[in-house]
C-alpha cells in the first residue's frame, strides 16, 4: 500500500473530527446567538448590529456572505418578534398607524433596492468602508440614546412630515440591506421624533416596516451569485436563529431590570471598536 493512502482507521478519525468540528460550531453558532440576542433584547433591538462582526471576525464569512446570513438570522428573529408582541397590544392599535407604516415602508423598499445595488457593485474594499463608516454610525447613536429620546417629537404639517418618512425610510432600508439588520436602533427613533410616538408601540411598529424591508433585500441578494453560498451555511444559520430568538426572548424578560443608560453607551463602544476592526481587516471580504 502506497504510503500516502489511507486506511479506514485514519477516514474514520478524520470523519469524527469533521463532525466534532461542525457540532462544536453549530453549538458555538446557537450560544453566540443567544448571547447577542440577549444584549439586543435587553435595549429593545434584536442584536443584528452585534452579529455582523461577529459573522465576519470569528466565523470567517466573507463579508457579503455575512451580509446575507445576517438578514436571514434578521427575518427570522423579526417574525417572532411580531408573533410576541401581537398578544400584548393587538392589531387594532398597530391597524390605526397603518399610514405611518406605509409611509416609512415606501421609502425603505426603495432604499433596501439601492443598498443591494451598492453592495453588489462595490469592490471589497469599499463594501468593507460603508459597512464599516455605518456601524460605526449606529455605535454613535446608541450612546446618544438617552439624549436622542430626551428630545421633543418635531411639529411638522402632513405634507413635510411624508417627505421625511420617505427620505428617512429610504435611508433606513439602505442600512438594513447593505449591515443585513431590521433596523430598529434608525426606525425606533425616527418614530418617535417625526410622529410623536411612545417608545413600545413605536417598536412594534418597525418590526412591520422591517419585515417587508427585509424580504426585499433577501429577494434582490437572492438574484446574486452570493446566495448560492448559503446553502453550505443553512444548518449554521438555523442554529443561529434559534439561539437568537431565545436570546431576544430571555434580554425582552430582563429588560425592566436591566441598567439600560450604560448598557447602550457600553455596545455603542463595542460597535466602534468592530467598526474599527472591520475596516482594518486585511483579508479579501467580499
Amino acid at each position: 500500500m502506497p504510503p500516502d493512502a489511507f486506511s479506514p482507521n485514519q477516514g474514520g478519525k478524520i470523519r469524527s473530527q469533521a463532525i466534532s468540528r461542525q457540532r462544536n460550531r453549530s453549538l458555538f453558532a446557537f450560544g453566540s446567538g443567544a448571547v447577542i440576542g440577549i444584549l439586543g433584547g435587553l435595549i429593545g433591538l434584536g442584536g443584528a448590529e452585534f452579529r455582523l462582526p461577529l459573522l465576519v471576525g470569528w466565523f470567517r464569512l466573507s463579508l457579503l456572505l455575512s451580509v446575507v446570513v445576517n438578514l436571514l438570522i434578521s427575518l427570522v428573529t423579526v417574525t417572532f418578534s411580531i408573533f410576541f408582541r401581537l398578544p400584548v397590544q393587538g392589531v387594532t392599535l398597530w391597524m390605526a398607524h397603518w399610514a405611518v407604516v406605509l409611509n416609512l415602508l415606501a421609502g425603505s423598499l426603495l432604499g433596501s433596492l439601492s443598498g443591494t445595488h451598492i453592495a453588489r457593485k462595490a469592490t471589497a474594499y469599499c463594501l468593507k468602508g460603508v459597512i464599516a463608516a455605518l456601524l460605526a454610525l449606529l455605535g454613535v447613536l446608541l450612546i446618544g440614546h438617552e439624549w436622542l429620546f430626551a428630545q421633543q417629537p418635531l411639529a411638522l404639517t402632513p405634507v413635510p412630515r411624508l417627505l421625511v418618512g420617505l427620505i428617512a425610510g429610504f435611508g433606513i432600508g439602505l442600512v438594513s440591506s447593505l449591515l443585513g439588520v431590521a433596523g430598529g436602533e434608525l426606525l425606533i427613533p425616527t418614530l418617535a421624533l417625526f410622529y410623536g410616538l411612545e417608545i413600545k408601540l413605536a417598536g412594534s411598529l418597525s418590526l412591520l416596516i422591517s419585515l417587508p424591508t427585509i424580504l426585499m433585500g433577501l429577494w434582490r441578494y437572492s438574484r446574486q451569485a452570493v446566495f448560492a453560498q448559503v446553502k453550505p451555511q443553512l444548518g449554521f444559520v438555523i442554529w443561529m436563529a434559534l439561539g437568537s430568538i431565545l436570546g431576544a426572548y430571555l434580554g425582552s424578560r430582563l429588560l425592566p431590570y436591566a441598567p439600560g443608560a450604560l448598557l447602550q453607551v457600553f455596545l455603542g463602544v463595542i460597535l466602534l471598536i468592530s467598526a474599527v476592526r472591520i475596516w482594518r481587516s486585511q483579508e479579501h471580504l467580499k
